[in-house]
């Protein structure tokens, strides 16, 4: 290839050699405008946390950017605090939070609010120190209790009201909750409060989260504290009752990101907001079932998602 170059060089005339030249040199001022037009020279560090809704979210997002031409880094499985930390100290650029974790472990706000008024608080005080709250997606990880599917089906129980009229009638029931839940200054206390019920200790059983949803599928216990979101919810046939007043705060997942990095890639803020309009409750939860029952990989199931809601070609 080179020798049959050189010889058609030395059939052509200095001024044709200068066209070749000032021709290539255009064509390396196109090539490097369209790379410039995919690429972003500043890399991206994408965070998540250390449970699999959180590493989902933080593999798609990761896909997704680098689809759009960033340059991106993946650091998940972090704990909340080491995450926000991460945010605060700039080691982090993007995230993805849930508006309760924020209002009620960052900003220590215990005013009761609705998930509007908690996603425009935590988007207010968030955003004095540099974060960017942006649209929050339909995805809302918060608290529930839940039944065996089974129990709820033939006793016709919808809502946690419902629940405790029925504790009321069998008051040897066994409920099930994870460590910090029955301690929590919001926790059992307060929600026992509202919907004017007594657990007594031989009522309590506590455990890892993880295995309340053991414990529901195999009847050990007759309700239990689970994550609305979780995709074991579905795979165990595990029926999630509603709060029909209201006690648990809103945990709706989202895009947070450093003002700094939003005002670095003016298209950012679109690109994400698009993402997050994606994202809800129940396409949430297949994914976690995906991963957590059917035993897929994190990256495979973000990439089929992806694909799926024509995110990514």
């Amino acid at each position: 290839m080179q020798v049959s170059i050189s010889r058609s060089l030395a059939g052509m005339t200095p001024r044709w050699i200068r066209r070749l030249g000032a021709a290539c040199l255009a064509l390396g001022v196109i090539a490097a405008g369209a790379m410039s037009a995919t690429a972003h020279a500043e890399t991206l560090t994408v965070g998540g946390k250390n449970f699999t809704e959180q590493l989902i979210l933080s593999e798609m997002t990761t896909q997704y950017l680098r689809s759009k031409g960033y340059d991106v880094e993946l650091k998940n499985g972090l704990g909340s605090v080491v995450m926000r930390q991460g945010m605060e100290s700039n080691q982090l650029d993007i995230v993805w939070e849930y508006t309760g974790t924020s209002l009620i472990v960052y900003n220590k706000v215990t005013e009761k609010l609705d998930p509007q008024q908690t996603y425009e608080r935590v988007k207010e005080l968030d955003g004095k120190i540099g974060l960017v709250w942006l649209n929050p997606s339909a995805l809302n990880n918060t608290y529930a209790f839940a039944v065996p599917g089974n129990i709820a089906r033939e006793a016709g129980i919808e809502t946690v009201s419902q629940l405790v009229d029925r504790f009321r009638a069998n008051p040897k029931m066994q409920f099930a909750f994870d460590m910090e839940f029955v301690g929590r200054a919001d926790g059992l206390g307060p929600m026992e409060q509202l919907y004017d019920f007594h657990l007594a200790r031989r009522n309590i059983k506590q455990m890892d989260p993880g295995l309340v949803y053991t414990a529901l599928k195999n009847a050990q216990i007759d309700a239990g504290l689970v994550y609305t979101s979780d995709g074991r919810n579905k795979g165990f046939d595990l029926k999630v009752l509603a709060d029909d007043k209201g006690f648990f705060p809103a945990y709706a997942a989202t895009p947070v990101v450093r003002q700094a990095v939003l005002d670095a890639h003016p298209k950012l803020a679109d690109e994400l907001n698009a993402l997050s309009a994606k994202i809800n409750n129940e396409n949430m939860s297949d994914m976690n079932a995906k991963v957590d029952i059917d035993h897929r990989a994190v990256a495979r199931v973000a990439s089929d998602f992806l694909k799926q809601e024509g995110l990514v070609q």
